[in-house]
């Protein structure tokens, strides 16, 4: 089984955040999101995962080794390629053709997923799918009777279905993929002004192959601040996850919350749903329902539905009587 992840992005509506690391690796309850997407995809999976391919933009020799250990973390091996333009979907699973071969799972790491059911690696094609209020941002299916996709449409501008694919899709013949993928890129078939899978799955269809619907239960965006602070939410209250760090003067952790190494809290209360990095030391201050990264000191503030990065060192004012919202990136000072 091979697992291809095209995480290239700028993720620009995350910023300041993806200005020092990108959206992909930003941690969920103590985790990179595209960690827990592999390790969610490797748990529904009948077959080993031997060789995952990243399909990055230039993030540098840190970012490579840490895609790396991620990938040998659950025993496959991870090769690295590159997307220089951004062109669209089907461009960018392209750039790791030489990955494309025999069982292969292509999954987005903007997303991440709960779901019950193990992979039936014996359907041609599977396309994860959640039911959604309003899908007009997403690419949809039509089902028949018997489950079985009978239509792709790309950002639908009427309503068609409320079946949105989540980015997460499963192929038998990884080969045949490649194929169809080189033929919408070499016949310049754009959608949208884009080279799209949409476009490949629905040629693939009207030559037989029969793709069918993986429902979910949870799909989990990280696109932006708040659907990333919502996100970890959900993780913490879905894995339970216990506080390890220190507790000192009086601090006080609501569960659930996940706190790293080394952290040391001083009359303070913590959570409920907020994740904290190694190394960071919170007085005097009441935080609920954010992600702080590590190495960041917060001293006499009120936060909720935020986001702070590494080595951040945040002052309040400790007078005030409501709460803040903030979104602070790696290495500021705010007093």
């Amino acid at each position: 089984m091979r697992l291809i992840i095209p995480m290239a992005g700028m993720g620009k509506r995350l910023r300041p955040h993806t200005l020092t690391i990108p959206k992909p690796l930003l941690p969920i309850a103590g985790k990179p999101i595209v960690q827990r997407l592999v390790e969610d995809i490797a748990n529904v999976c009948e077959e080993t995962i031997e060789e995952i391919g990243f399909v990055i933009g230039n993030f540098g020799d840190e970012v490579e080794t840490q895609l790396k250990d991620i990938a040998t973390n659950i025993g496959a091996r991870a090769k690295i390629y590159y997307q220089h333009e951004a062109l669209g979907t089907a461009h960018a699973i392209l750039c790791a053709k030489d990955s494309l071969y025999d069982k292969t799972i292509v999954a987005f790491a903007d997303t991440l997923f709960q779901a019950d059911f193990s992979l039936d690696e014996d359907q041609d094609g599977i396309i994860w799918v959640k039911q959604i209020e309003d899908p007009s941002a997403f690419g949809v299916v039509k089902l028949n009777e018997d489950n079985i996709i009978t239509d792709f449409i790309e950002k639908p501008e009427e309503f068609i279905s409320d079946l949105a694919i989540i980015g997460i899709y499963y192929f038998n013949d990884g080969q045949y993929l490649k194929e169809e993928l080189e033929y919408v890129i070499v016949n310049d078939l754009k959608d949208k002004g884009e080279y799209q899978l949409t476009t490949a799955l629905e040629n693939m269809k009207q030559k037989g192959t029969q793709f069918t619907a993986a429902p979910v239960n949870d799909w989990l965006d990280c696109g932006n601040k708040d659907a990333t602070v919502s996100t970890n939410q959900r993780i913490l209250e879905i894995i339970h996850e216990k506080q390890t760090g220190e507790v000192l003067g009086g601090g006080e952790v609501i569960e659930p919350c996940y706190v790293g190494a080394n952290v040391q809290f001083s009359n303070s209360v913590i959570g409920p749903y907020v994740s904290i990095g190694d190394n960071t030391v919170i007085e005097d201050s009441r935080i609920k329902n954010s992600i702080i990264q590590a190495n960041t000191k917060i001293k006499s503030a009120h936060l909720t539905n935020s986001m702070v990065g590494n080595f951040v060192e945040y002052l309040g004012n400790g007078k005030e009587n409501g709460e803040s919202s903030v979104s602070i990136g790696d290495y500021s000072t705010i007093e």
